[in-house]
């Protein structure tokens, strides 16, 4: 796997769904994938049952793949009419490396996959 990244990159994106889906539908929420009609897609949408959600792209790391990730966020973001439906409760990158959750400057998460549990 090391030699493809591509295939290794959906296989984790594919088990970070499934982590995903066992963490929200333990608090009653649910995960679904978006894509519009332009392409712009999100990996994953939390919502909760009270209205909420949080938009998420997954990424196996590093500083180039989570920048992409956290501008396509943020395009997301900004697309939005908050007139039909609220903001999103936040922006979140999920890694598969590191050992430690921050916050960028623009207001972004970026998680690994392993701080999830905690």
């Amino acid at each position: 796997m090391i030699n493809d990244l591509n295939t290794f990159g959906l296989i984790f994106e594919t088990l970070c769904i499934r982590d995903l889906r066992v963490y929200a539908e333990s608090i009653n929420g649910s995960i679904y994938h978006y894509r519009d009609a332009s392409g712009l897609e999100c990996d994953a949408v939390v919502h909760l049952r009270d209205g909420s959600y949080g938009l998420i792209e997954i990424k196996l790391g590093g500083d180039k793949l989570i920048n992409e990730g956290a501008e396509n966020l943020i395009k997301m973001k900004n697309k939005i009419d908050t007139e039909k439906m609220n903001n999103p409760a936040f922006l979140l990158v999920l890694t598969a490396t590191g050992k430690y959750a921050y916050q960028r400057e623009d207001g972004v998460y970026v998680i690994p996959i392993g701080c999830l549990k905690e």
